[in-house]
């Protein structure tokens, strides 16, 4: 393939790609840049400004007149453009993530590749060639677009194999560019043709497969593969807060040595839920965030010479808080929702009361008028093709009109998203910046 390169090779290019750019595109020079031993760099998938307002007063306390600071309000210092190599201002996921992971802008669809499709150095590779530790925690495939654009080289992010069989071919000193990797994709790396993650052992590296076995990971290198795609969403889940608690034995794993580390956490769902103009779902994937970004607080507290970057790639759904003209937002309701719509719609679908199922699953007060559409709906989808699909749809809808929650897109929109960042060197995120311009930050900071 095309984008593969040899480990000496691509050391070689690396290291002069990263001279010629850093030299000519980066504002803050050496000598004022703060650098720190380990940089740990968050990105909420999709998670625009509407998603911390709205998580803000969904974790309110109703008992206190002050609504409370979150995390996220806490930690905030900029504001970040995600526009990506043409002329439309919206951005997909794989083109972001390349803007995040090397600095540089490219085309929807591209794996760290520039528009004529050559290789762009990315912060792992360089982490991991100047000989530290390395690591990716995502709830998506590890394949998925954010993950792939700091590991791999491809012409398009939906080239999930090739992605993967990538993660063995792409080296540095005879190694995977990552030392842990955390997340879903067994259908990719276990399939038919191949077994990578025998691939993977033959390379040193331990491997489960079940996120029950997370304890039995004691040192590095690592892959962790705990879903055949992205890993259960967060809402109704059996670990709620998977992403926290990968993170915490990521941690635990690169601070075994005394190497510096460079480490990638995705809160990939977030997205997904705003494609499915989800607010429910989108509220749990922010909760376990909002925990997630708490645990490395929390370690940078202990430890320093660690600082955080955290930003979104884009902003998805076009997320409101307050519809139709009405002034008002109750996301404190949401807290009652236990299932995913399709969860809640499944049960729905196999009594005569669906009503009941309603209340127990949502605990939303509903008019006479809702609850009477609940039933026609519940009714019309048994005549359906995809009763489950078309009644969820139905389900979110309802949700949204109880809790004055709108949208106006599937897909993404092109507004600028926050920066987050704490610990040492934190000050060099402040302000408004492009992806661009926190990625080239990065990358100098990890030279030093």
């Amino acid at each position: 393939m095309q984008y593969l390169m040899k480990s000496c090779a691509f050391l070689l290019s690396l290291l002069t790609l990263f001279s010629a750019h850093s030299a000519s595109t980066l504002a803050t020079t050496a000598s004022t840049l703060t650098v720190p031993k380990n940089i740990i760099y968050v990105i909420g998938d999709g998670m625009g400004p509407a998603y911390t307002s709205a998580y803000r007063y969904f974790n309110d306390d109703p008992n206190t007149k002050a609504v409370e600071k979150t995390i996220f309000d806490q930690l905030l210092v900029g504001m970040s453009s995600t526009y990506p190599d043409d002329d439309t201002y919206v951005t997909d996921s794989a083109a972001a993530a390349t803007a995040l992971a090397t600095s540089h802008k490219t085309y929807n669809g591209a794996i760290a590749v520039t528009k004529e499709q050559l290789p762009l150095t990315t912060l792992l590779e360089q982490a991991k060639a100047l000989n530290k530790t390395t690591a990716v925690v995502v709830t998506s495939q590890i394949n998925h677009a954010t993950p792939a654009s700091f590991l791999a080289h491809n012409e398009h992010r939906r080239n999930y194999n090739e992605i993967a069989d990538s993660y063995l071919q792409n080296l540095i000193a005879g190694q995977p560019i990552a030392d842990l990797m955390l997340g879903g994709g067994q259908q990719y790396f276990t399939r038919n043709d191949k077994d990578l993650s025998k691939g993977f052992v033959e390379h040193g590296y331990h491997y489960i497969n079940n996120m029950a076995d997370l304890d039995r990971l004691k040192q590095l290198p690592a892959l962790g593969l705990f879903a055949k795609k992205g890993l259960e969403p967060a809402l109704g889940s059996q670990y709620p807060q998977r992403l926290m608690q990968m993170t915490e034995k990521a941690l635990e794993l690169v601070s075994a040595s005394t190497k510096p580390f460079m480490m990638m956490v995705e809160a990939s769902q977030i997205d997904w839920c705003g494609h499915s103009n989800d607010i429910s779902c989108a509220m749990a994937e922010m909760d376990d965030l909002a925990k997630t970004v708490t645990l490395i607080k929390a370690y940078i507290d202990a430890h320093p010479e660690t600082l955080l970057v955290m930003t979104a790639d884009h902003s998805t759904g076009g997320l409101s808080l307050g519809r139709a003209g009405t002034y008002q937002w109750k996301g404190q309701s949401l807290k009652h929702i236990k299932a995913m719509p399709k969860a809640i719609a499944e049960k729905m679908l196999q009594t005569e009361q669906p009503s009941s199922i309603w209340q127990q699953t949502t605990q939303l007060a509903l008019t006479k008028e809702q609850n009477a559409r609940l039933v026609k709906n519940v009714a019309d989808a048994k005549l359906e093709r995809k009763p489950t699909k078309y009644l969820s749809r139905f389900i979110k809808q309802l949700i949204d009109e109880v809790t004055y929650t709108g949208w106006t897109t599937s897909g993404h929109d092109g507004v600028d998203v926050q920066v987050f960042a704490y610990g040492k060197g934190y000050t060099a995120f402040t302000g408004h910046q492009d992806n661009t311009d926190i990625a080239a930050i990065l990358m100098q900071m990890v030279s030093q």
